[in-house]
């Protein structure tokens, strides 16, 4: 797992009610974060120096130059063509030229430190953000050049929030937390509550992270397979929570679950139900736990909850039913999840639509952070497949799968598996087509993609390929011998 320090400024303008703070669209091709919302900022170089509190002001400077073209060095004068031309110097990564201008400022505009957070575990690269905030200088005004950055406003933060809960906009996490610190407070109030609130996460308390209005996710370390460390439990409603997949069965975090749960409910939430997508040990261990703690019932497909014989479980939950959510974030009525059946990963396996937004909670469908393992016999590639093209089917918007972070296009994303899964089975195709072998002797080939660590995991999927290509009478097996029987695929 990755880590980068980064930096990021909450440049702000006017004070009390009329203060408001810029935030920039992200272009929506961008991997990390395309479409959302964000204050400008970026990582942290070798330009910017070794002393990292020093780095990380030059680097929020830099960065918010060359994204808003804001200067934040007191002291200097520079014509409208020397700062364009620093600035596509920037944005070409070639950094003379702001070099340069740095060292005639007489010193950089005072950044004043808000907090640190770090990204939490669910995410392959994990970024050590330095939040500072600037009052935006007197005759500076941002100005995006398309690129990275599509367009940016000022927002009063209130108005920015209500925009995302009525789903009009994307606001990256832990802006969404910033905004939320900032309503109703001014500047000095919000840097205290800024501080103590990471200072907090520091210790362990756990992010309420919202990649979209009404579902919080925390992230809890399990037992789960890498690349993957932790597995996401998510708190899906507003006035009404269900806790979709409480999957950890380590102590210490139950405990920092239990210190959110505990915290949604003294703000008044309403604790409704357990709800599982499937029965697999990183999705379900503190599930007992947490009924027995809040008095709950755990929900789910019929097969999960056979086969886990949990005390206080509730009605099954099949295809198609609806469980009311109450009011949504903004206000509106008829807010509803629905329940999707989704076998081939797991045969009981069910995702969770909500109404309002159209946010999915995929479970083990698909991963932001690896493939999906398809073990026979629980697992099954070509209903795997078919749940895959009905949840193509399904509107949808950002999609929450059970390891990693969301994502906010869920029918790109399955159809980035989709592909995926037939490109590996046009290998297994390839493979065989050499001559006879075992799954042992193909999995080096298929999966040479991949950590030699994972092939006995890896090897289970390839079986589930086999299996896919003898069902349509592509191949055969005899004593773990699979031999192709032409030239048809799947």
């Amino acid at each position: 797992m990755k880590r980068r320090e980064a930096a990021t400024v909450l440049l702000h303008r006017g004070s009390g009610t009329d203060l408001e703070v810029y935030l920039g669209e992200r272009a929506r091709e961008l991997r990390f974060f395309g479409g959302y919302h964000a204050l400008p900022g970026g990582v942290r170089s070798g330009e910017d120096g070794e002393d990292r509190d020093e780095a990380l002001q030059r680097c929020a400077a830099r960065e918010i130059f060359e994204e808003t073209g804001v200067l934040l060095l007191e002291g200097v004068t520079a014509s409208t063509d020397e700062r364009e031309r620093i600035r596509r110097g920037l944005l070409a990564e070639d950094g003379d030229g702001w070099a340069a201008l740095r060292k005639r400022a007489e010193r950089p505009t005072e950044l004043k430190p808000i907090c640190r957070m770090l990204t939490p575990p669910f995410a392959p690269v994990r970024y050590d953000t330095e939040f500072f905030a600037a009052e935006l200088p007197d005759g500076e005004q941002p100005e995006i050049w398309p690129g990275e950055l599509v367009s940016g406003r000022f927002w009063n933060p209130a108005d920015a929030l209500a925009a995302w809960r009525r789903g009009e906009v994307l606001i990256v996490p832990p802006v969404v937390i910033l905004l939320e610190l900032l309503v109703d407070r001014d500047l000095p109030e919000f840097l205290s509550a800024a501080q103590q609130l990471a200072s907090q996460y520091d210790s362990g308390k756990l992010h309420r992270v919202q990649f979209s209005p009404g579902i919080i996710l925390a992230s809890l370390e399990t037992p789960t397979l890498p690349p993957a460390t932790t597995t996401n439990c998510l708190m899906v409603g507003h006035d009404s929570l269900y806790i979709v997949d409480p999957a950890t069965p380590h102590e210490h975090e139950q405990r920092r679950l239990f210190e959110l749960l505990d915290e949604l409910r003294d703000e008044g939430r309403e604790l409704s139900a357990v709800l599982l997508t499937h029965h697999h040990p990183d999705h379900v261990a503190a599930a007992p736990a947490v009924c027995e703690r809040y008095g709950i019932p755990v929900r789910g497909h019929e097969l999960t909850l056979s086969r886990l014989g949990f005390p206080r479980s509730g009605q099954p939950i099949n295809d198609g039913d609806r469980l009311p959510l109450g009011a949504s974030p903004d206000g509106s009525d008829g807010w509803e999840l629905e329940a999707i059946f989704t076998p081939g990963h797991d045969q009981g396996h069910l995702c969770y639509r909500e109404s309002r937004y159209g946010a999915l909670v995929a479970g083990d469908m698909l991963s932001t952070v690896s493939t999906i393992v398809i073990d026979p016999p629980e697992g099954h590639m070509q209903t795997y497949l078919a749940s895959l093209d009905r949840l193509l089917r399904v509107p949808m918007t950002t999609l929450y799968p059970a390891h990693g972070p969301a994502h906010p296009n869920g029918h790109a994303l399955i159809q980035h598996f989709i592909k995926h899964r037939r490109d590996r089975q046009d290998r297994v195709v390839e493979a065989l087509g050499k001559g006879p072998a075992t799954v042992d002797q193909l999995v080096g080939s298929v999966y040479a993609d991949v950590d030699e660590a994972m092939h006995p995991v890896a090897a289970r999927s390839l079986l589930a390929g086999l299996q896919w290509l003898q069902e349509t009478g592509a191949a055969t097996e005899a004593d773990g011998v699979w031999t192709a029987c032409g030239t048809d695929q799947p």
